[in-house]
């Protein structure tokens, strides 16, 4: 019997022996690394079929490994575009939306102008007949100043505005005295007694508060969501440092190397990299937090009362109201302007009854209404556009100091919060022991993952800074009532290492992020704000260079 069991045994152990043999044979198998690295497009040769030694490795951690020198050198290039493509998404998003929105409210104001013009036109040719087209290049010299004014600036409503009231006193006070002949010396000092004399009674005062303050503001409010769209397109494409490129390799693909395909990056890894590779775009995030609160305070004028709409819309009944008031106070106008600018020579009396036939005043606007107001451009109101940008610069605030914990919040960069335990670390498979640095260029001194230059400010982003900056001032003074100095933002020439990021047509329409971080994921949220005000500030020459050369782009 033990003869017979010793057999038994000596294949007993042969078979176990086999069985631990194929079992370490598959634990140094490649074969899933190597399927995942060609699925991206690589070469297979470049992958081997079984674990190596690693000593060829310069980013990864070296020992035994599944990949080459070759599978290192195009997995950071790898690395690098996953990161740029990532956070391209990100700010896509974003600047999708301020492109969407700036484009719905040009079209509105523009619209805005041109129907109120026609519904002008319409009515005065209906009420005042052959007298309004004889002079009505007077009403289409306003709105086209109105509309270069907002198209393009450089021109002081105020002025323009006493302009048109002026001429229209000329053509009114020949009108309404056809029985002399004026002189252009004699309409000239007619104009000059406009102010004195209100012969439009109140309503040229208060159609210039209500057209400077609506005008400014709206026009304003387009820029700022222009400016806003420019700015993101300019930060959105990313080229990370050598630095930044080692830490995104050992982040994303060195747990490939040792076979470990499945195990994502622990969160607070992740979020140690992307607040380093990001440092400079988290310093965007005070004047960008300014920037969105002056947009929001003009918001709110346009809702109330520098709403344009409702300037806009019954501006022709002012007119016409104004209009009146001068032909019924036309007898007391004009014996205080003969009294001023001397008695008028009387016309002779063939040409005065037919001047006078020509010149008789007899209609006068309907009541307006304002529930007849009509929708306008995209077949909306500026109510409703208001709402929906109100909603939208309030989720952007916080934008750039919450993009990092976006990026990680990607299931493609990060495992969950909740999985601690499981999570590639950058050396293994376990908890990443290490605390997450704060926001922020001045924070990244002691980010244990990526070494970062806290001593070099990005100079795209420092114009970034500035161009937030002058348009916030511009924002306020708006939202005060005070008129604005326009320049060209588009800043053509200063796209150094960055791009548009996204073509508006192909943008997603829409954005959604979590402006606050994950509770627990780091104890660095009063380090933020202590680092952004301890931390070192712009230079002052460099911004006063930068604010010189932007001051040559604007003109």
């Amino acid at each position: 019997m033990a003869r017979l069991g010793l057999p038994a045994l000596f294949c007993t152990l042969a078979v176990l022996s086999a069985a631990l043999l194929a079992a370490e044979l598959k634990s140094k198998s490649c074969s899933e690394v190597r399927r995942l690295y060609v699925s991206k497009g690589f070469n297979k040769n470049d992958a081997p079929l079984h674990e190596i030694n690693g000593d060829h490795l310069k980013i990864c951690p070296q020992g035994y490994t599944c990949c080459s020198q070759e599978m290192e050198e195009k997995y950071s290039l790898q690395s690098k575009d996953d990161f740029k493509s990532v956070v391209s998404e990100q700010c896509n998003h974003l600047q999708a939306v301020f492109a969407s929105r700036y484009k719905k409210f040009d079209e509105f104001f523009k619209e805005l102008l041109e129907n109120a013009e026609k519904s002008l036109n319409d009515m005065f040719v209906k009420t005042y007949g052959r007298l309004y087209m004889q002079n009505s290049e007077v009403f289409k010299e306003l709105f086209k100043e109105l509309k270069h004014y907002y198209v393009v600036g450089n021109v002081n409503l105020e002025e323009m505005l006493n302009d048109f009231w002026a001429r229209l006193l000329e053509r009114m006070f020949r009108l309404v005295n056809s029985q002399y002949h004026f002189t252009d010396e004699y309409l000239e000092c007619v104009s000059k007694y406009t102010e004195q004399l209100k012969p439009f009674g109140d309503v040229p005062r208060k159609l210039k508060l209500q057209v400077t303050r609506a005008f400014v503001a709206a026009r304003t409010f387009a820029q700022g969501l222009a400016v806003a769209r420019d700015v993101v397109g300019k930060v959105s494409v990313v080229n990370p440092t050598a630095q930044c490129t080692h830490a995104l390799l050992k982040m994303i693909y060195c747990s490939h190397c040792q076979g470990l395909v499945t195990v994502k990056p622990c969160y607070n890894y992740c979020s140690n990299i992307m607040r380093g590779c990001l440092a400079n775009q988290g310093d965007l995030d005070i004047e960008w937090n300014n920037f969105i609160d002056a947009m929001l305070m003009v918001a709110e004028r346009l809702e109330g009362p520098f709403n344009i709409e409702s300037v806009m819309d019954p501006i022709d009944v002012k007119i016409s109201d104004a209009i009146m008031n001068m032909q019924e106070n036309s007898v007391q106008v004009s014996q205080k302007v003969f009294q001023g600018c001397g008695p008028p020579k009387p016309l002779p009396a063939g040409r005065i009854s037919r001047s006078i036939s020509e010149s008789a005043f007899s209609a006068r606007f309907r009541p307006y209404h304002p529930e007849e107001r009509p929708t306008t451009a995209a077949g909306t109101s500026l109510d409703r556009l208001v709402t929906d940008v109100k909603e939208k610069l309030k989720q952007a605030k916080k934008f750039w100091s919450s993009l990092p914990s976006n990026v990680c919040n990607d299931e493609r960069m990060a495992a969950g919060n909740g999985n601690e335990d499981d999570c590639w670390n950058g050396k293994g498979k376990s908890r990443y022991l290490f605390a997450v640095t704060g926001n922020g260029l001045a924070n990244q001194g002691n980010n244990p993952e990526v070494q970062v230059n806290t001593s070099k400010q990005d100079t795209l982003i420092l114009r970034q800074i500035m161009a937030l900056r002058v348009m916030t001032s511009k924002m306020k003074n708006a939202y005060n009532g005070n008129d604005v100095d326009f320049f060209d933002i588009s800043d053509e020439n200063s796209g150094e290492g960055s791009g548009s990021g996204c073509e508006y047509q192909q943008c997603p329409s829409e954005f959604e992020y979590n402006a606050t971080d994950h509770a627990g994921k780091s104890g660095s949220d009063k380090a933020d704000s202590a680092g952004a005000r301890a931390g070192p500030q712009p230079y002052l020459l460099i911004f006063c260079v930068l604010f010189l050369l932007m001051q040559r782009e604007w003109r």
